[in-house]
């Protein structure tokens, strides 16, 4: 089991976050891009996909609320087809701008706020995160699994795509006995590990080799 889990961080280890060029930090542009991220997952489409649309939003000026919210609706789409997200192009690009004007308004620019209107209760926090267009329970779990690399009060946070993971390389799907295989500071790459296994089954038989 131990060299299963070394494997999966080795290998497969990368944070979505850090997939999408976003630091792993409790800082408002961080936590801004890492919503944008999951707003983006959300939607049925590949994560290449999802990640590239997201690194062009950055690069056009969307990594804050404000610099979202300045971009219009035009540049928004143009930088999602670059990403190739052409699907549903248009109608992110809306909730995009509706989102970024909400954490303005609500939070002034500030996701950390979030956390603390929430009383660092996940439950609360998820409630709140869903209050974003774009944000149901997928894009709650995307968020909440990999902001426990920086609020620690959402560990362990072991959604139903980690526990399929979990079960596929026979490792243990229960959240705490799972967190307990590796350093709290390690989880969120784990999760983000397992997820590309439940959704690979190729790379699953390959870590079990």
């Amino acid at each position: 089991m131990d060299a299963v889990i070394k494997k999966l961080l080795r290998e497969s280890g990368e944070t979505f976050a850090e997939e999408a060029g976003i630091p792993l930090k409790d800082q408002p542009a961080a936590l801004f891009k890492l919503l944008v991220m999951a707003n983006l997952l959300s939607a049925r489409i590949s994560s290449d996909i999802a990640l590239a649309a997201a690194r062009e939003l950055f690069e056009a000026g969307g990594g804050t609320p404000r610099g979202m919210a300045k971009l219009t609706w035009q540049e928004r789409v143009d930088a999602l087809g670059r990403g190739h997200y052409v699907r549903y192009d248009e109608s992110t690009a809306t909730r995009l701008g509706n989102m970024a004007e909400i954490v303005q308004d609500k939070y002034k620019g500030d996701l950390r706020k979030l956390a603390i209107e929430a009383g660092r209760d996940p439950h609360k926090a998820a409630e709140l995160l869903r209050e974003f267009p774009g944000i149901g329970p997928t894009g709650v779990d995307i968020f909440c699994r990999e902001a426990q690399a920086m609020w620690p009060w959402l560990r362990p946070y072991v959604d139903s795509q980690v526990k399929k993971g979990a079960e596929r390389v026979g490792l243990p799907t229960d959240a705490g006995k799972l967190a307990s295989k590796v350093p709290e500071k390690d989880l969120a790459r784990l999760s983000a590990a397992l997820v590309r296994v439940a959704r690979d089954k190729k790379l699953a038989d390959a870590l079990k080799t």
